[in-house]
């Protein structure tokens, strides 16, 4: 199989073939008396289990994972998609806890004037200092009075709750940090929830596309185990 004839499959230029194979992505190919590249099956399965990687764990673990295989380090591989497996199931979790800290906190309120500092630490149950680090996080992010003192609005209060909640979960801040960019713009716990329901769906895609990516890399597994015909 020429290297046109692998790219046509999946719409991909034979450039990207070459590239992805100097790369490591696929098991090198043999060569022609005149030097050229001839693929064969197992190569077909390894540019799809590829392909089929790169939207279930991205790009760079797709890439990761292909050059361990294609390097005889199977434990690597599959260590790296139980990463980023665990690495869905924590994301699933954050949105079960801000669905749950949602309930709460809408009882409280959502509107009224900014507070400062040392009310809001009272108000969760933490000393101002915490407040501080979330901010130097990047998850808080207070605007400031004349004075140049912290003033929290509504929005803010919210965070401040949601990140709380999440600290208390054992989340990591990284992935505070990433939900809570998802959902700022908005006080209003009915776009919130809309917000969350956008982010499950698109966990829920992920997940299927684990499973075809699984099998791919199954296929293409097997492929390698199997003797030379």
């Amino acid at each position: 199989m020429r290297p046109i004839d692998l790219a046509r499959r999946h719409c991909l230029s034979t450039q990207a073939v070459r590239n992805y194979e100097d790369a490591g992505l696929l098991p090198p190919a043999e060569r022609t008396a005149s030097g050229h590249r001839r693929y064969a099956q197992p190569h077909v399965l390894a540019l799809a289990a590829f392909l089929a990687l790169v939207p279930a764990h991205s790009h760079a673990t797709a890439s990761a994972v292909m050059v361990a295989v294609n390097s005889g380090r199977l434990d690597d591989a599959l260590d790296l998609i139980d990463r980023s497996h665990a690495g869905q199931v924590a994301a699933r979790a954050i949105v079960d806890s801000v669905e749950g800290s949602l309930r709460d906190i809408t009882v409280q309120r959502w509107t009224g004037p900014p507070v400062a500092i040392g009310p809001l630490a009272h108000q969760l149950g933490l000393r101002p200092a915490t407040l501080r680090r979330w901010e130097d996080d990047g998850l808080l992010r207070p605007g400031r009075d004349r004075a140049g003192h912290r003033v929290y609005a509504a929005d803010d209060v919210r965070d401040a709750h949601l990140v709380g909640q999440l600290r208390r979960a054992g989340h990591r801040v990284a992935d505070i940090r990433l939900l809570l960019d998802e959902l700022r713009g908005t006080s209003d716990p009915a776009q919130v929830t809309r917000a969350l329901a956008d982010r499950r769906r698109a966990l829920d895609a992920r997940s299927r596309a684990m499973l075809t990516a699984a099998a791919a890399l199954d296929r293409y597994l097997g492929a390698r185990a199997d003797p030379p015909a």
